[in-house]
């Protein structure tokens, strides 16, 4: 069974998120023998945030997407962005904020509606 496109895939699911289409850079290394392929994308860095989305969501949107299309046709995805670092590359899980509040201040209580 051929593979489906997935550098237009991925190409389709980026490029919304990026002010310059143009930037975009698709590697797709197919091995058909495993039914395996790793796609490694690239862009500007100051559009890094737009991809990623807030807390990795969009990023990992995608390549849910992409993993879900390669399993309908009997093959396995693999996502990564050149250059991104072991967190954002691999989970795309970061550490929770914590609180900017001094820690003098009590925080806010809610009331409950009468």
């Amino acid at each position: 069974m051929d593979s489906p496109d997935f550098p237009g895939l991925v190409r389709f699911l980026v490029e919304p998120f990026l002010d310059s289409p143009d930037s975009l850079r698709i590697d797709c290394e197919e091995n058909a023998a495993q039914a395996k392929v790793w796609i490694r994308i690239a862009f500007k860095g100051d559009e890094r945030g737009k991809v990623f989305g807030r807390g990795g969501r969009n990023i990992q949107a995608i390549r849910t997407i992409v993993r879900a299309t390669a399993a309908l046709s009997g093959w396995s995805a693999y996502v990564d962005v050149y250059g991104a670092s072991e967190s954002e590359g691999g989970s795309d899980r970061r550490p929770p904020r914590t609180s900017q509040r001094s820690p003098g201040k009590p925080k806010p209580q809610l009331r409950p509606k009468p």
